[in-house]
């Protein structure tokens, strides 16, 4: 089996990507220690996927994540942030916080949060993180995920958004709006690291690394 690491707990096994678990939630392949990850199911690896450069999810991690949805990538983020990691998911929705449950509940590291990412006072009773990753589809959302950065992130922290460009102007190019949130977030005192198009892995989304310059 011709694997390459990626990133620690990463790899691209005969051309596909895959973290090293032998588990399955969401009827993906485990073959031989690795765990498939299917990227047109998640942003997370379909940035991976287009030559994401940093990862700052590894090994023993805090992360924030904001839209975590039904837990398909909140459960490749479990298996690399490991047992010494832990994901507080907050997730919005009735019907995927219950999908999200007994996920969280099979992977020990996954705190499942009933909320509402655009009220982070409403959890914070959370630790500071090493990372926050949103992926809601709000026009604010880059708005949020700063607001959630100025009371979660710690010093020099990372933050990762999936940006869905259509929820924030869908008369605007998506590469346009892609840009405009970035500026944002170097207004906002972060660095933006990159800001990759995630076609044709999903359609008019981009994804951006920043990291606080506090």
């Amino acid at each position: 089996m011709g694997a390459q690491e990626k990133f620690p707990g990463v790899s691209i096994v005969n051309g596909r990507l895959a973290v090293n678990a032998n588990h399955s939630f969401f009827g993906e392949i485990v073959e031989k220690g690795y765990r498939f990850w299917d990227p047109n199911r998640s942003k997370l690896g379909a940035a991976l996927m287009k030559g994401l450069k940093e990862l700052p999810i590894k090994f023993g991690s805090s992360v924030l994540y904001l839209g975590a949805a039904h837990g398909f990538t909140t459960s490749f983020i479990s298996d690399i942030v490991g047992s010494a990691g832990i994901i507080y998911a907050v997730e919005f929705s009735e019907r995927c916080f219950k999908e999200l449950l007994p996920i969280a509940e099979k992977l020990k590291n996954v705190v499942p949060i009933k909320g509402d990412a655009r009220m982070p006072e409403t959890y914070s009773w959370i630790e500071k993180m090493d990372v926050v990753y949103c992926d809601i589809a709000d026009p604010q959302q880059t708005e949020v995920a700063i607001r959630n950065c100025s009371a979660f992130l710690k010093p020099k922290g990372y933050l990762m958004i999936a940006i869905k460009t259509q929820s924030i102007d869908v008369t605007a190019q998506p590469a346009t709006v892609a840009q405009a949130e970035a500026d944002k977030l170097r207004k906002a005192g972060f660095d933006v690291l990159e800001v990759l198009n995630l076609e044709p892995f999903e359609e008019k989304h981009y994804f951006i690394v920043a990291r606080s310059r506090a």
